[in-house]
């Protein structure tokens, strides 16, 4: 599993100018299964991804697709980590 972590370097103006088609990236890496949850760090600097992939280089490949990265707006930063234990009641604590 992987942590990916974005934190843009551009002012929010340009950020919320791209947001369409940084959904739509996320919506493809979702309906792939490789993303599994994601959302805005608080304060609004960037954002987090968790995901799944084969290998780093796989998910770095991946976010250099996103358009926050690809125009130079955003900068990544990838932890990956083995996942050994997790709540019994994920789902529900994660439901809206």
């Amino acid at each position: 599993m992987f942590i990916i972590e974005l934190t843009y370097k551009v002012p929010l103006a340009e950020i919320d100018a791209m947001m369409k088609a940084h959904v739509a990236f996320l919506d493809r890496h979702y309906a792939a299964g490789t993303f599994l949850i994601s959302g805005r760090k608080i304060p609004r600097d960037g954002g987090i991804i968790v995901a799944l992939g084969d290998s780093r280089a796989q998910l770095e490949a991946i976010m250099a697709e996103d358009p926050f990265v690809a125009s130079g707006g955003a900068e990544i930063r990838i932890i990956e980590f083995r996942a050994s234990q997790r709540a019994k009641d994920l789902p529900a604590r994660l439901a809206p």
